[in-house]
């Protein structure tokens, strides 16, 4: 029986190229249904999710976000832009371990596969200037950006910049299994 979402997972890319075309009311919506039905530690659900849909507004967002005042250009053209927050109230500390990084992460994930089984590519970006970031979108002190990404429908990322982009996002380029794995074993297992 072939595994849907293990097909749907190797499939997967990070793509920074996007057609012009907007995404639908309904497509946004369920992206972000995805996120919402996510577990979290205790089920404190700290994600928060900012959407933009207006050219202007991601074009203005793209030259005050960059990491060291940079901008990130290639977001500049997609429909929609989705940065990921965590409101730290919700936040689960326990033994100086925050959980809302991979709460939200794993919220964030969930929707960029839903986005991805529907045609719609993303590219998760952790490299924005939070500081900047959250003067420019007049976030509450309580909130962290825990990642952006734009989403949209992939343009032909051609020529040079698409090779280069290629070598490193190809899942040909994954490490193998036995590298990455160790199976647990007794001692007596080991003899």
């Amino acid at each position: 029986m072939k595994n849907s979402l293990l097909e749907l997972m190797k499939d997967r890319r990070s793509v920074r190229a996007y057609k012009p075309d907007p995404l639908s009311e309904e497509d946004i919506n369920d992206i972000l249904e995805a996120g919402r039905i996510a577990p979290s530690s205790q089920n404190r659900q700290p994600w928060r999710y900012i959407v933009f849909t207006d050219r202007e507004e991601i074009r203005k967002l793209s030259r005050n976000t960059g990491l060291l005042g940079l901008s990130n250009f290639f977001i500049k053209d997609a429909p929609c832009v989705i940065i990921a927050c965590a409101e730290m109230k919700k936040n689960l500390r326990v033994n100086k371990k925050d959980y809302y990084l991979v709460d939200t992460a794993i919220s964030f994930q969930q929707m960029i596969l839903c986005a991805w089984e529907k045609g719609i590519a993303s590219c998760w970006m952790a490299a924005f200037s939070e500081r900047l970031l959250a003067r420019y979108l007049k976030i509450p002190k309580s909130w962290r950006i825990v990642a952006m990404s734009p989403f949209g429908y992939p343009e032909d990322e051609e020529g040079f910049y698409g090779k280069l982009l290629d070598r490193f996002s190809s899942g040909e380029r994954r490490m193998p299994m036995e590298e990455i794995v160790q199976f647990w074993q007794t001692e007596d297992e080991k003899k």
